[in-house]
Formats: structure tokens, sequence, C-alpha cells
């Protein structure tokens, strides 16, 4: 019996979190990590360490493998070019995963659909930072267009702030976005195959906390059904239109009054932190159902299992022994599931999260509540 091979770039704990699911369907995994102390290095049989930003360590790599894939989107364009080249299968390939490492690509790929876009220009120059600003209205947002997550390489700049920008511009142009009165995010996630069958999880309500991914409620409470409808159809057209192949996230800012109740903040093409309710929330995980969409096979049931689900991320605190307070966390809440990303502790450092699964009806707040607790064991210790 010849067993699929799923090569993915990055060991990272969206790569870790692969390896169950792929166990579970008899995949053979290999994640060519970047050091031997990532996340996903001891996490499967085959785990290579290498640079992924190198051409000839990442050829070698996708050569032994049926399907490439990622834990994350910064391998370089012209080493996805290479492996496609070569006839390697690449999914998501390089055209779509160009805009989810370009900022100014997404945006004017997003006008180009005629989808929900912020007010946003593309600025070389502090005059031009200023002339955006007196436009659309102070404070406004400032990205660096690659490179940037859990809020980092974005600013929120006042008239007073502009020549603070000239680092950046000295290194590239900036991606300026008006700064959007939002009433709180969300975040809608559908897997696609090559086949171009698309499955849509629920909307999320995401939290954040300085600018990193604190809690997810799924479904997203008190959405307009329209408003969800609207996303879930967004987010479709984004996936077919740029060729989306695997798990495609979504993050929206809603915008009550503001046709049709959201704009576009950013994308993922790979599983998401506002996805991991999934793996205990959902029929399929998105773990599992991006595995699915790689190889091309048919898509899972993305409805909820039960009730609502609540995820809480823990970071790093002074607890260095985490597995010491397992006990206490577990006996604290005997449905909440823990999830440990295989990292060394440190103080904010996303370390894990915890999922915990109502019943139909359940009160969200009281969903919320256990799963901050039990989070917070684990965190700071019993």
């Amino acid at each position: 019996m010849r067993t699929p091979k799923i090569g993915v770039i990055g060991g990272g704990q969206l790569a870790r979190m692969m390896a169950p699911a792929a166990l579970n369907l008899g995949l053979e995994l290999s994640i060519l990590c970047e050091a031997d102390d990532v996340s996903s290095a001891h996490a499967v049989a085959s785990a290579p360490i290498g640079d992924y930003k190198d051409m000839d360590t990442v050829l070698s790599f996708a050569r032994a493998v049926d399907v490439v894939t990622f834990d994350h989107e910064h391998v370089p364009q012209p080493i996805l070019a290479a492996m496609e080249a070569e006839g390697i299968a690449v999914h998501p390939g390089s055209s779509a995963l160009l805009h989810a490492q370009d900022k100014l690509e997404m945006r004017r790929a997003v006008a180009r659909l005629g989808l929900p876009n912020p007010a946003w220009a593309e600025a070389a120059t502090t005059e031009q930072v200023t002339e955006f600003g007196e436009a659309t209205g102070w404070p406004i947002i400032a990205k660096t267009p690659r490179g940037g997550y859990d809020g980092k390489g974005v600013r929120v700049v006042g008239r007073e702030d502009v020549e603070g920008l000239q680092e950046w511009l000295d290194s590239a142009s900036v991606l300026l976005e008006e700064k959007v009165d939002f009433s709180r995010e969300l975040s809608i996630l559908v897997a696609r195959n090559p086949s171009g069958e698309v499955r849509a999880w629920p909307v999320a309500h995401t939290i954040q906390v300085n600018g990193v991914c604190d809690e997810v409620i799924v479904p997203a409470p008190e959405l307009d059904q329209a408003v969800a409808a609207a996303a879930v159809s967004t987010a479709t057209t984004l996936a077919h239109e740029l060729g989306v192949t695997g798990v495609l996230a979504v993050e929206l800012f809603e915008v009550p009054g503001r046709a049709p109740g959201f704009i576009i903040n950013e994308l993922a093409m790979r599983p998401h932190n506002t996805g991991h309710w999934s793996q205990d929330g959902s029929y399929t995980s998105q773990f599992e159902q991006h595995l699915r969409a790689v190889l091309d096979w048919p898509l899972g049931e993305t409805a909820p299992l039960a009730g609502p689900t609540v995820m809480k991320n823990y970071l790093g605190g002074d607890n260095q022994e985490l597995h010491e307070a397992f006990p206490a966390a577990l006996a604290a809440d005997p449905t909440a599931k823990i999830h440990m990303y295989g990292k060394s502790v440190r103080p904010g450092r996303k370390i894990g999260h915890v999922n915990v699964v109502g019943v139909p009806g359940e009160d969200v707040d009281v969903l919320r509540t256990r799963a901050t607790r039990v989070a917070g064991i684990v965190r700071d210790g019993a």
C-alpha cells in the first residue's frame, strides 16, 4: 500500500497540530523545521532541519514528498516558483500565497474583486503619508507590507508621528489604512481543494490583546445572519478567485451600518489561530481539512458538534513546569481540552490553548470563564 506523503515547510505549532490528523488518516507527514527545538521537531518521524529560505534545501525536501504545504507564508517567491517549475504540487500555490505575503497585493486583489476594503493607499514618502492622513482623518494605520504578524509591523500614526515612519519608508513602501471604528473582530475560515470544493466553518468572534489572539467564540454571538452569509460569500470568493488550496482565514472588522457589515482586515492561507476551536468543536478540524484539501480529497463537514465553543490561548508566564499544573487544570474542568505547542516558556510567548465545548444553548460567558480558569492554571501553576 502506497502512503501519500505531505511535506510541510515550517516547524511551528500549526505543522505540529497537523500531525495527529495525518496519523489518523494514515498519511506520512514530513516537516521541514527551522531548528531542532521548534514545536514540530519531535512531533513526526520525519523532521529534517533546514532553512526555508535556501533554494537547494527546499527543493531537496520537496522532491521527496507528494505535495508541499506550509506552516507559514514566508517562503520566498523564487523558491515557490522553482518548485512549481519542477512540477512539484504546491498548495497553496505561489500566485495565491503572494496575497498573504504582501498586504499591498492583498488590498489590490480585494479592490479588484469589489470586496469590502478600508480606505487605503501605498506610501513611499512622509509627504504621501501626510496627504493620506489629511484626506482620511487622523489617526491612520501604517503597516509594513511584508513580514508582520501578531501586531508586529503595525503602527497607529497621528499627524505628529509621521516622521517616525521614515525608517520603514527607507526600506520599502508602506501600506496605509483608515483607522476603522469597528464593533468587534470576526474571522471566517474556509477550505478549498484543487477541484474547487469549498467548505466554510461558522463565523467566529475573535478577541485580541496587544495584537495577539486571546479568545475565540464560535459561532459569533448575536451576529446578524445576513452578515454571516456575506462573510462566507466573501471568503468563498477570495478562495476561488485567488486560487487558494487548503485553509483560508479571512480576518474581519465588524462595522455595523457599513455594507455588508464588515471590512476585510487580513488574510492567512494555512490553518489559523482563530480556527483552533475546530479541533474539539467541529466535525472536521481545520488541520484535517487542510490535509484533505491539499490532497484534493473530499472535504469534511464543518458544522459544530454541539453548542458554542470557546478557545482561550495561554501565553508564557512564571510557571516553567507546565505539566506539573495539568492535574489541577484537568480537575478544574473535566470537559476542557488542553493543547500544548511543545515550546519553551517565555513571558508573552504563545504556548498553547484550551478549548471548552458547550451544549446547545449554553451561556457563552460561562464557557469563557471555564476556559480562562483552566488556561490560567496551566500558565501560572496550580
